[in-house]
């Protein structure tokens, strides 16, 4: 359908641009109104699916307290009631399932905010998703299909003012401000400027009994790290792998859910807990300022931290003392 195949590259301003590997897998960049359709052929085509468009969920079914079914209202605002060994939320960062439920979710607040348009025609053309860490700004463009970008401005909380009274204005500075940004004033703008000011991080229990939830009805965590879709996808299929097996054979459902919690918390909890400090607004510490300038130079630190920012090793790959060595050497002298 037209998907670019991406690679990541960031800018800071502690050594300028970390060029990433491209010998490594990459990521799709394309839109919702290109996506979603294709899911709902999928789901559509395959057996044992039964699609029901235009119900919205309005009341969990229960036994003796536990979660049982779903009863959903229709387009003519019939109820039906669907009753269910296992209810599965993937619904959103504002999950109704999840209210329903009862489960809560952790909220760690974001303290920067969003404007953001599609642009078609930016030229040059890149595969490239792009990320510029300001500190305490941050900007993000992510190429997409039909020769669509999605060019994010992430301003501190404390721009807040100046965005509310020139949106337009204040984007369109921002975006020509950036170390070789895109050239928004040469491209056609295919979207309307849209701003969302309230984005918080969201982490809820990714099971209950009787419950799950996958992609950001689990965890909503900030955008301009490019997660996407791609949690959404990885939590539905840690589900499947946890649950056919107590589904199909009439096993235990509610421990089957257990290790799908734990196993969810256990893969995606450290990632989220650095995204969302870093969503703080927070300053750079002089590590993470030390390690980007020796990334900007070394392709051996810039493989670390790209392994690390597309989520395919932990976190903890950044504790290596091998690592550290050679990002003190790589990185001085340098004024922190």
């Amino acid at each position: 359908r037209g998907a670019v195949r991406a690679h990541a590259e960031a800018w800071t301003p502690y050594g300028g641009w970390m060029h990433f590997p491209t010998d490594v897998p990459y990521g799709y960049g394309v839109t919702r109104q290109t996506l979603d359709p294709v899911l709902r052929e999928l789901a559509e085509g395959t057996p044992g699916v039964e699609l029901l468009p235009g119900r919205s969920v309005v009341r969990l079914l229960s036994d003796d307290g536990r979660p049982a079914g779903v009863e959903v209202e229709t387009p003519a605002r019939q109820v039906e009631s669907i009753r269910a060994k296992l209810v599965v939320g993937a619904d959103g960062r504002n999950s109704t399932v999840a209210r329903l439920a009862r489960v809560p979710g952790r909220v760690r607040p974001h303290n920067r905010f969003f404007y953001f348009a599609y642009w078609r025609g930016l030229r040059p053309r890149t595969n490239k998703a792009r990320l510029w860490l300001l500190d305490p700004d941050g900007a993000a463009a992510f190429p997409n299909e039909d020769d669509l970008t999605v060019v994010v401005a992430a301003p501190h909380r404390s721009r807040l003012a100046e965005f509310r009274a020139d949106p337009d204005g204040a984007y369109r500075r921002m975006i020509d401000g950036l170390a070789d940004g895109p050239a928004i004033a040469d491209a056609e703008r295919a979207s309307k400027l849209i701003g969302k000011l309230e984005v918080p991080n969201v982490m809820r229990p990714a099971a209950r009994s009787g419950v799950a939830f996958v992609g950001d009805a689990a965890l909503a965590t900030d955008p301009v790290f490019g997660v996407g879709c791609g949690w959404a996808f990885q939590s539905a299929e840690w589900l499947v792998d946890h649950t056919r097996a107590a589904l199909l054979e009439r096993g235990d459902i509610d421990a089957a859910l257990d290790r799908y919690r734990r196993a969810f918390r256990r893969r995606l909890g450290l990632d989220h807990w650095l995204i969302a400090d870093f969503s703080s607004g927070r300053r750079l510490l002089a590590v993470e300022r030390l390690t980007f300038r020796a990334a900007a130079v070394d392709p051996l630190v810039a493989e670390a931290v790209e392994q690390v920012a597309t989520r395919r090793r932990s976190p903890l790959r950044m504790l290596d003392p091998r690592l550290t060595a050679q990002i003190v050497r790589s990185a001085a002298p340098v004024n922190l």
